[in-house]
């Protein structure tokens, strides 16, 4: 396993930070690339906070506002999309598993997915203005890592449904006993740094949502991934502005 090319696959799919491989990409380093998925998203929360203090004589309105725009800016906008895929197909797909499956892919947004990017992207601004108020840096790096942690955490608890799609040879490649270990580090960290409180909402909310992807889909796909790595990412901020 080439450890630099499965790093920098993940650091290509989660972000736009422009990356050349030049390689030959191997199916296995696609498989690997999920362990680094946390330290992507520790990188991602690394130029937020320099960003921040670049920003320092800003309002927390004003910071917050320019460092969610660069957050949606770095990721691509990529699990917004996931996110509005996936309310649509919830919405509209009335409970059937097909036709859920089939409003995924269609590229347009109906008015609910629309505004529910716009009060998910509300809740953050407000969130992320508390934080940097607070100077609680630590809440946003863990709000960046702990929403990518769970990506692994999912693909290998939860079947993938969509034959064909983006993460099918991903998933097929994923190596299950180092993704548990690299789970078992991020958790402990988080425990150790962060306490209890936060490890176990973020896991319950987790669960929660891979209940109502298995109850409508029977698993999971690359639009319900990416729209839990934004719902997490909300709640983990709301969490650490209200308890």
């Amino acid at each position: 396993m080439n450890h630099l090319q499965s790093f920098l696959i993940a650091l290509q799919f989660l972000s736009i930070i422009p990356i050349r491989l030049s390689e030959p990409v191997k199916p296995e380093n696609i498989g690997s690339s999920i362990l680094y998925y946390p330290l992507v998203g520790l990188i991602i929360a690394a130029i937020l906070l320099a960003a921040n203090y670049a920003l320092n004589n800003q309002t927390s309105w004003v910071s917050a506002s320019l460092l969610l725009t660069l957050w949606v800016v770095l990721t691509g906008g990529l699990h917004l999309d996931g996110l509005a895929d996936s309310v649509d197909a919830w919405l509209g797909g009335l409970g059937d598993k097909d036709k859920t499956l089939l409003i995924m892919k269609d590229p347009t947004s109906g008015p609910i997915a629309i505004a529910t990017l716009v009060l998910i992207l509300l809740l953050k601004f407000i969130m992320l203005s508390q934080l940097i108020e607070q100077q609680d840096w630590l809440s946003i790096v863990f709000a960046v890592v702990l929403a990518r942690t769970a990506m692994p955490l999912l693909l290998i608890t939860t079947p993938y449904v969509r034959q064909g799609g983006i993460a099918t040879l991903l998933v097929s490649n994923i190596p299950h006993y180092n993704t548990r270990i690299m789970l078992s580090v991020v958790a402990l960290i988080t425990l150790l740094v962060s306490g209890f409180l936060l490890l176990a909402c973020t896991f319950i909310l987790f669960l929660l949502l891979r209940y109502g992807m298995e109850k409508r889909l029977g698993g999971t796909t690359g639009d319900t991934a990416g729209a839990m790595v934004e719902l997490l990412e909300t709640a983990v901020l709301i969490i650490a502005v209200i308890l």
